[in-house]
This record gives structure tokens, sequence and C-alpha cells, in this order.
């Protein structure tokens, strides 16, 4: 699509707000009622996704001119998809995050990207990864392990690190742990190691489309030449990646977050705990874990209107309102866990809020991203849990990030280090 194909959206938004907010039935408190991080810190409706559909519509006839403001207003989406599933709960036929990422797409191809995104996109280019680092060391996390090396050997599965877990040091004894897992349970295991590439989902949520189908394309042709059946990884933006974005591709592999093969062991009774984990947890589903991963369904339909007032779609069209995320298969992990305790936020499931690491905020807008990330923490303190456990890394480091920086007397962990203690 092009930015152009939104164009009835922008003027039929009716301004209803909703994408402020979590559905009104789901408030608990005043205090965390609000959805979207972007116009909860800036505070001027610009930054809401109301604000965007008019800046696009702006911008698509003419009526004003790229600047700092419109790059920042632009950029500071996450694009975590709150907005979206609000909109969809009280609207159904609108498309706010595909229409943010249509105007980011728009800025970069017309020269309008960030500095802080080049760089990215450099040593992407340069190194195969998001992180700056040389492509030597990608595979040396797993020089533990006795696992398959592709392409030179061939496995049905795929174990995928990502760039975060590759490179920062401090996320790797947890994907050694899932792998050893695996291999435990008899899974024909194997990693692609210096020769994996970055999935290329942060890029695309900065507007970067063209190089993020040239990594994809990259990627499933490492796949199809290693025999990869199923893709198994760690990270949530490489599972959005894989399962939402990569089927429009042509992509047909198996897609699967470690928290759902690790959950589907100890419901067959594969994978069983000895050890009791006394600490009362709470669980940040990541945005592109729950509500943005959806499996995608493939659509080729048109809009229509019944008596020149209501929209429809013929066929009818996928509804991605978030319902269908992974929410049950990392907490009932954690409810398996001997000794172990989990307790709510108050908002969860596809009504999380955002860790603040998407989008390229982190990288262009760091006090920002720190504030969102302290907006959960501060949600989580407020349960009584003594750690704050995600399933994704870059959660994971923002969250650690944030709370370094001050005293906040609660801990994050990842599910799977949780796994390695009850083991």
């Amino acid at each position: 699509m092009a930015l152009e194909d939104f164009a009835a959206e922008m003027d039929r938004c009716s301004s209803c707000s909703y994408c402020k907010w979590i559905p009104f039935d789901q408030i608990k408190s005043w205090r965390f009622a609000k959805n979207c991080p972007s116009i909860a810190y800036h505070n001027f409706n610009s930054y809401s996704a109301r604000g965007r559909y008019l800046v696009a519509r702006s911008l698509l006839n003419g009526q004003s001119e790229y600047s700092d403001t419109v790059r920042r207003v632009v950029n500071t989406c996450l694009t975590c998809g709150s907005c979206d599933v609000s909109c969809k709960i009280c609207r159904y036929n609108l498309e706010p995050l595909e229409m943010v990422r249509e105007l980011k797409f728009s800025l970069v191809e017309d020269g309008q990207g960030l500095d802080e995104h080049q760089a990215i996109i450099n040593s992407l280019n340069k190194e195969g990864n998001t992180m700056g680092a040389t492509r030597s060391g990608r595979g040396a996390w797993a020089d533990s392990l006795d696992v398959k090396h592709l392409p030179t050997e061939k496995a049905e599965v795929l174990f995928h690190a990502g760039c975060r877990i590759s490179y920062d040091k401090e996320f790797q004894k947890n994907a050694r742990a899932a792998v050893q897992i695996l291999l435990d349970a008899g899974v024909d295991l194997g990693i692609l190691g210096e020769h994996e590439m970055c999935c290329g989902g942060r890029i695309y949520s900065m507007g970067y489309q063209d190089d993020f189908t040239r990594l994809a394309k990259a990627n499933m042709a490492a796949w199809a030449k290693a025999g990869v059946k199923t893709v198994v990884t760690s990270c949530s933006d490489g599972y959005h990646a894989f399962k939402r974005l990569y089927p429009k591709l042509g992509s047909e592999v198996v897609v699967l977050h470690t928290v759902e093969y690790i959950d589907r062991l100890i419901k067959e009774g594969q994978l069983n705990f000895n050890n009791e984990v006394p600490l009362t947890v709470t669980y940040h589903d990541p945005c592109h874990l729950g509500r943005q991963g959806e499996p995608y369904i493939p659509w080729d339909g048109f809009e229509k209107k019944i008596k020149s007032q209501i929209t429809v779609y013929e066929p009818k069209k996928p509804r991605y309102n978030g319902a269908w995320g992974i929410y049950d298969p990392p907490r009932d992990i954690l409810k398996s866990i001997p000794g172990l305790e989990l307790v709510e936020m108050e908002r969860i499931r596809e009504y999380s809020w955002c860790c603040g690491a998407g989008g390229g905020v982190r990288e262009a807008y760091p006090e920002f991203s720190t504030w969102t990330a302290n907006e959960r923490i501060t949600e989580a303190k407020t349960t009584g849990a003594k750690a704050l456990v995600t399933a994704c890394p870059w959660c994971e480091r923002n969250f650690l990030d944030a709370i370094s920086a001050q005293d906040n007397g609660i801990i994050v962990l990842d599910v799977i280090e949780l796994v390695r203690q009850a083991l």
C-alpha cells in the first residue's frame, strides 16, 4: 500500500480519542487508563493516532511540508499498536498502525529519515546487525552448545537468536538454556551463528521497508537452503517479523516463540520442574508477541459503502484486534513453576502498556523511551511483585536500563531465567 491509500481513513477518523485510552470497560484506575505513551508523554494531539492522521493528510494534500516537528511527531510513534486495538474495538474500519507505518515509509523514501536510524542501517549493511557490532562475533553465544550449525549442516528447526541476544551478554545464558531445553527434548535443532542475519523487524518499524524486504528474502533463502521447516526465537520483534511480515513475502515456515515451545513441552510431560522458586512476579506482555503476535491472514479484496455511508469489505477483511496474540503460554509456564506466584498488572494482554523500546524510539528519543519504561515499572510495583518478567530481550533491556538509573525496588527477569531456576 501507499500513503495515498489511507486518504479515506484520514477523513473517516471521527476524533473520538479512543486511540489515547485502553477501552473504557477495561479501565481499572485513572492512573493506568492511558494506552499511548506518545500522547501521554507529549500531551499534544499531534502525537496521537488521530493527530498523525491529520499530519499525514496535511502532507498528502500539500498543506504542509517536512520539518523537525513533523519528523519528531512521526518518529516518536513506538508502533506498539495499542491505538490500533482500541480503534478496532470502537470503530473496526480504521488501521492507524498501518497508516503510521506508511507515513514512516514515506519519510524515509523522501530522504527525511533520522540520523540516529541511519546509523543502524549502516550497521546492518556493513555487519548484518542493528547493534553496531562485528559480524564475526554473532554466533559466540552458542560456543558451549552441542548444536547443529547451519547452513553447513541441515536441521528442521532453527533457533534464531536475534541481534540483541547475539551481542548483549547479559541475555545469552537464557538463550543457551532455551536451546539446551529443546535439544534435551530431542528437537532437531540448528543455529545459523555468524551466518544469522537481522530479522529486519526493528528497521521496518522505523520506516526502512526496502531494507527490511532485502533482509527477509535473504533469511528465507538461508532457511530453504538449510531445510528449515520451523523457526523458534526468544525475541518478540523477530517473532512478529517472521509470523506477520514474512508470510506477505511468501514465507511458509512455522514460527514459534520459545515460550510456546517450552509450554508445549511442559504440557506433554517432557519438561518437569524440580526446584521451588519462591517469588511473586508480574508479567509484561511484549507488544510484538502479544497484540501484534497474531498470525498473518492473506486478504485480497476491496472496500465499498452501503447506501454511500457504511463502509464494508468484500470479502470480509481480517480484523487484527490483538486478541489472538501469545498471552497464555508465558503465563502457563510461570504458573507451573513451584513456589512462584503470578500477580497481574492493570493493563495486560492486548491492552498492555509498551516498554518504550520499539519504533526506533529507544535510539532516537532515549528520554521518552526511558519515561515509557518507568511508567510500566511503576505499574508493576503497584502489584506488590518483586520481579517484572517478560519474554523479549528488548523489553528486558529497556526495563533494566530504566531501573539502573534509580532504585526501583524491583528486578527484571526473562521467563526462561525462571525456567532455568526451576529445573
